[in-house]
């Protein structure tokens, strides 16, 4: 590794330890959380003319962070009490995906005139805000969109993406307050604890014990995931792993052993912010000007039109905020933003559900992209 790549490696893992310090002694930090101040020092970062920062080393890292982050922090999970949950997050999730396809198909006739290809980008779009990136790339094989728009797309999603992601951490929950009901009984997401996960608070060796023994354990689950779904798929399928990463870490979660492991959340918490970090390295903003005025506003329209339409019926069938804005991220991002997003909202609760969603919409994103755009069709 190169005198460079070594110091961008240091810089995305140690700059989260930084942020709990700092969160713990700077009320302004403090006030907007370690999770912007992360995703912030990642943007900065990667927009440092002349830094050479190797992208392909970031997608590594960040990579690396969710799968090992699940597992930790799924394994403190209470799951007789979140299936008290499973009505309001289902229905807010088909609320997301149902205002996902409308908004897609009403920018796609207003934009109509503008390209030949409008009513496959609606499609991808579809794809994209119900599933992932994934999702959006398989529907623009299978409608054989030209490349040039498919790369667009793909920029501006990332560039409009980062703009709602900056939202949802840090003043989003309180304006879902104004008009959603609030999570009942909500667990909190302890800073102190994360802050201790970072070398910042006390050490024990019965918590380091735990911390080993929880870190072991994800990366067992890790390992199992990815080994089964080569020996089956013969290649890596992120949806089959992250499934069962979900499954194996919510089962190993029944066992008290485990579920009391000391640390465990705490290890998971800090790997997320090494994953906002490392997220935010991506964020270029030079690629602003290669994206194209139409294509950005074709895809800004879709996500502005989508989340207002999935509030706005939220507030109709009294989905609280947490679970609104939870099933939002999980259908405009996925499952890997599930955790950053819960820790804003100081809600771990939230993350099983987030994740179920999260992965039901890869599921089911290529399906309604498809049909979406075969509907749209001229």
């Amino acid at each position: 590794m190169t005198t460079m790549g070594l110091f961008q490696v240091l810089a995305l893992v140690g700059f989260p330890g930084l942020s709990l310090f700092a969160a713990r002694h700077l009320k302004p930090v403090a006030w907007v959380g370690p999770v912007v101040v992360c995703y912030a020092f990642g943007i900065i970062l990667g927009n440092i003319p002349g830094l050479g920062l190797q992208e392909r080393l970031s997608l590594s890292v960040s990579e690396a962070a969710v799968p090992l982050a699940i597992p930790l922090l799924l394994f403190t999970t209470n799951v007789p009490r979140w299936m008290r949950l499973a009505r309001p997050t289902l229905i807010s999730f088909g609320l997301a995906c149902l205002s996902a396809m409308v908004s897609a198909a009403v920018v796609g006739f207003a934009l109509s005139d503008r390209s030949d290809e409008w009513w496959k980008m609606s499609g991808m779009l579809v794809g994209v805000y119900t599933g992932g990136t994934a999702n959006m790339n398989a529907i623009g094989m299978a409608l054989r969109v030209r490349e040039e728009t498919l790369i667009l797309l793909n920029t501006a999603d990332i560039v409009v993406g980062a703009v709602y992601l900056l939202i949802l951490v840090t003043v989003a929950q309180r304006i879902a307050l104004l008009f959603l009901p609030r999570f009942p009984n909500a667990t909190g997401w302890d800073d102190n604890e994360a802050q201790e996960a970072a070398g910042t608070g006390g050490f024990t060796w019965s918590r380091a014990r735990g911390m080993a023994l929880a870190f072991l354990l994800a990366a067992l689950i890790v390992g199992v995931s990815v080994g089964g779904t080569l020996l089956v798929f013969g290649g890596m399928e992120a949806p089959v792993v992250l499934l069962l990463i979900t499954s194996l870490s919510l089962a190993a979660s029944f066992l008290p052993s485990v579920r009391e492991l000391p640390g465990s959340y705490d290890m998971g918490d800090y790997a997320l912010l090494v994953f906002c970090v490392a997220v935010g390295t991506l964020a270029d903003a030079s690629r602003m000007r290669d994206t194209g005025l139409f294509v950005f506003v074709f895809c800004a329209g879709v996500v502005v039109l989508a989340v207002g339409m999935h509030f706005a019926l939220a507030a109709l069938f009294r989905i609280d905020a947490d679970t609104a804005l939870i099933t939002s991220t999980a259908t405009i991002f996925g499952p890997p933003f599930i955790g950053p997003v819960a820790r804003a909202l100081r809600n771990r609760e939230l993350m099983v559900s987030g994740l179920t969603t999260g992965i039901m919409g890869y599921a089911v994103g290529t399906y309604l992209g498809l049909a979406v755009a075969w509907l749209l069709r001229p």
